[in-house]
């Protein structure tokens, strides 16, 4: 083409699919990107305190994998897992509960790629999927790119309501339902024993898939243990139980795991294949590693030593913090806790507000399948001190009490 010629006209490219145009992003990572300052207190991020990760055991655990099987560690790995791997998650999870061999599990790349994967497996577009209100975000965000209907299950303070479960699987045959029953993201609660059984025995009767996502469940800094839903009778053949390294040992490794009925999970290894092919070998082998050359149990029980006492802080800020009228959950383990503001309060039209005195949560309406409540957020009170907490829930109040007098409009 000379300088003379006239610039070709070019077609447009096609567009994207549908599924991909009508799903967005995160509201929370959108939310983490405006709210990055060093000086903001974040109680917006889900994400673990990195001074608390076992590096020293952790890289102990690579040098190891690749002093002594450097070469395997760098292949081509199996799509269902490392044996060595899933051997150890099969004991531990057996030990709590669960009779499990290692041919029951999958390894994933977290378990974040678990729910994709069994979006892809067990989802047509347009099939019901049944949640918790208010439910985890990212979840959320795989069965929309699925191209499934998503309903929420009304519950309280303690949870989904069996009944009220029973009563939408009935009426509106999904073909799945999401949970996480044991300090759920993003409320902290904890279903109670009777309400998982109850949701077995509708499971059961009904014909329904659960997926039973467990991220927290080793996180209990009081109380006592729930078994998992999938231990109940009934619930074996139809409970698919998911869990991950990233709370209890490094997120960075990206090791998740799911264990499934027989089908199930080799159709999830199917759709694995064509996603990534394997997990990558060196973390799985280091994992392995660090799981026998070290005792996990102990150094969580020392994080949950932390996160507890950062649970208390910020209790103990909250009625100073919140404006009179407000209720707040008291999770027992986890990450997370959700409190709700009285009228006329509204969480996301409060956030610019809130970052302007350089404090940052997560407002609750993107959690919510239905229609949301304006008056919800969510707090994560693990990756700052005791005297950070106190100091960002200082800010949070002093935010608060500007847009009661009407600095802010509410609504």
């Amino acid at each position: 083409m000379t300088a003379t010629e006239p610039a070709p006209v070019l077609a447009p490219t096609p567009r994207l699919a549908a599924r991909a145009r009508a799903v967005g992003g995160s509201p929370v990572r959108d939310i983490l990107a405006v709210t990055a300052r060093p000086e903001v207190v974040n109680f917006a991020g889900g994400l673990p305190a990195p001074e608390l990760f076992d590096t020293d055991g952790i890289a102990a655990a690579y040098r190891a994998v690749f002093a002594e099987t450097p070469a395997r560690a760098l292949q081509y790995s199996t799509t269902e897992g490392e044996p060595a791997l899933r051997a150890a998650l099969a004991a531990r999870t057996a030990a709590r509960g669960l009779p499990t061999t290692p041919d029951d599990l999958l390894v994933t790349t977290g378990s974040q790629q678990a729910l994709s994967l069994l979006a892809t497996a067990l989802l047509e577009p347009g099939d019901t999927v049944l949640v918790e209100s208010p439910c985890y975000l990212a979840a959320l965000q795989a069965f929309s790119l699925a191209g499934a209907r998503v309903v929420a299950v009304p519950g309280d303070e303690r949870g989904l309501d069996p009944d009220a479960l029973d009563e939408l699987v009935a009426r509106e045959r999904p073909k799945l339902l999401y949970t996480v029953p044991t300090f759920q993201n993003p409320t902290g609660r904890t279903l109670p024993a009777a309400r998982r059984a109850a949701v077995a025995e509708v499971a059961a009767r009904r014909g329904l898939w659960i997926v039973e996502d467990d991220p927290y469940g080793e996180l209990r800094y009081e109380g006592e243990r729930v078994p998992w839903i999938a231990a109940h009778p009934g619930a074996a053949d139809r409970t698919v139980l998911l869990g991950s390294f990233s709370k209890v040992m490094a997120p960075g490794l990206r090791l998740g795991w799911l264990r499934a009925p027989a089908e199930l999970r080799r159709a999830c290894a199917v759709a694995k294949q064509a996603a990534d092919l394997h997990t990558p070998t060196v973390n799985q082998l280091a994992a392995a590693r660090y799981l026998a050359d070290h005792d996990l149990d102990a150094h969580v029980r020392r994080v949950a030593a932390v996160y507890g006492a950062r649970r208390d802080a910020m209790l103990a800020g909250l009625p100073a913090a919140l404006p009179d009228g407000s209720a707040w959950t008291r999770p027992e383990g986890g990450m997370f806790l959700w409190a709700r503001l009285p009228e006329p309060y509204d969480t996301t039209a409060l956030l610019p507000e809130a970052v302007r005195h350089d404090v940052a949560y997560v407002p609750g309406a993107p959690f919510h399948a239905g229609e949301p409540d304006r008056s919800t957020m969510r707090l994560c009170f693990v990756t700052q001190t005791p005297d950070e907490i106190a100091e960002g829930l200082r800010r949070l109040g002093k935010a608060l009490r500007g847009a009661y007098e009407g600095t802010v409009r509410t609504r």
